[in-house]
């Protein structure tokens, strides 16, 4: 008995009217992704790649199509319900970190655990243990503006993961950082994805960073152009 891929796309279409020109960044695109999987999508700008992300992650609706994800269909949701299963299912990583500056990193961290009915003693043992875990505790009490970019970033994905999502998913992530900066960010990724089993979508115009993906998606009008192949670096 086969198992159902924890993200199922199928025939997955996204157009939006600009004055009299219909545009349509997605086209018909099929795609599979198996639980516990690191994909990066590459293509050029205009391909599709950020809308098939804001899709995976319920920022987006689907014009026409279908997407299933751990077996929740989300065309079928309400606007409330699809923001449930939002806040409960998925972490985003954005390039430009989307911190809010007048609040330290812990209380960046802390933000999405304040939309959910929990004892603050468990709050606070979420949001130590993500610090933790992006290599951040330190910082705990530091503002955006006291922070590297590197740094930053790894308050970013502290919060993305504090609500244990199954999915994470990162659109450029790396895209504003340093050379040394941005391995480090990809190594926590790797991390996230091996050890705790995180399912990840990552947009990256970086081939370097692509590679530690454990396959490569190429879109490009909308549509996947090529056969996804594991990457060696990922593999070894």
């Amino acid at each position: 008995m086969t198992t159902a891929p924890f993200i199922q796309c199928r025939s997955l279409t996204r157009a939006y009217r600009k004055g009299a020109t219909v545009i349509t960044p997605l086209r018909e695109l099929d795609l599979d992704v198996p639980a516990g999987d690191f994909v990066a999508l590459m293509g050029p700008s205009g391909s599709g790649k950020t809308t098939l992300l804001n899709l995976i992650a319920g920022i987006d609706r689907p014009t026409a199509g279908s997407l299933i994800i751990g077996g929740v269909d989300l065309g079928r949701l309400s606007a409330a319900r699809l923001a449930d299963w939002r806040a409960a299912s998925v972490g985003y990583v954005f390039q430009l970190y989307n911190l809010v500056p007048v609040l330290t990193a812990y209380e960046n961290v802390e933000l999405p655990l304040l939309l959910r009915r929990m004892p603050s003693r468990e709050r606070h043992r979420r949001v130590a243990l993500a610090l933790e875990l992006t290599g951040i505790a330190d910082r705990h009490d530091h503002y955006p503006r006291q922070l590297s970019g590197g740094q930053e970033q790894r308050v970013a994905i502290a919060r993305a993961i504090v609500a244990d999502p199954p999915l994470l998913v990162a659109d450029e992530p790396t895209g504003d950082l340093d050379g040394e900066s941005a391995a480090a960010i990809m190594s926590l990724l790797v991390r996230l994805n091996r050890e705790l089993g995180k399912t990840l979508i990552m947009v990256t115009h970086d081939p370097r960073s692509a590679a530690h993906a454990r396959r490569t998606l190429h879109l490009e009008k909308g549509r996947l152009v090529a056969d996804d192949r594991p990457n060696a670096e990922a593999a070894a």
